[in-house]
C-alpha cells in the first residue's frame, strides 16, 4: 500500500512529520504546487473522520486574506473543498495517507500508531 504525505517543503513541521516517516517508501506531494484536487481532498476528509474545517489551515495567510474565518460557517462543502483544490496553501498540513488512515497535523504519537497498523509492504526493510 502507497503512503503518500501531502506537505509544504519550506514548513520545519512538515519537515519533522517527514523526518520520522524514516526509510519508508513515501509519495511526497507538494501542497503549494500541486494541491490535490476537490476529489481527493473529498475522500481524505471523509476518510479522516474529521470535520471539514479541520482541513483548512487556519493560522496562514490564505485563510486570513480570504476571510475564511467569518465564511467558512455559511460555504457549502462542495465549495470549502473546491477553494481547498485551488489554492494549497490554504490546507492544513501535513496530512498523511496511509491507504487507511487519514492524519492531519503532525503528532508524533499519532503518526506512529497509525503507520505501526499500516500494511507491510509499507513499513521499512528490516
Amino acid at each position: 500500500m502507497t503512503i503518500t504525505l501531502y506537505h509544504y517543503p519550506r514548513c520545519s513541521t512538515c519537515r519533522r512529520a517527514r523526518a520520522s516517516l524514516g526509510e519508508r517508501d513515501v509519495t511526497l506531494v507538494d501542497l503549494a504546487t500541486t494541491p490535490p484536487s476537490a476529489e481527493t481532498l473529498r475522500s481524505l476528509w471523509q476518510r479522516s473522520g474529521l470535520p471539514l474545517r479541520r482541513f483548512f489551515n487556519t493560522s496562514g495567510r490564505s485563510y486570513r486574506g480570504g476571510g475564511w474565518k467569518d465564511r467558512l460557517p455559511q460555504t457549502s462543502e462542495a465549495d470549502q473543498l473546491a477553494a481547498l483544490a485551488s489554492d494549497g496553501m490554504l490546507i492544513k498540513r501535513p496530512i498523511l495517507d496511509t491507504g487507511g488512515a487519514v492524519l492531519v497535523g503532525f503528532k508524533a504519537e499519532d503518526w506512529t500508531r497509525s503507520l505501526e497498523s499500516a500494511s507491510p509492504e509499507s513499513a521499512p526493510p528490516a
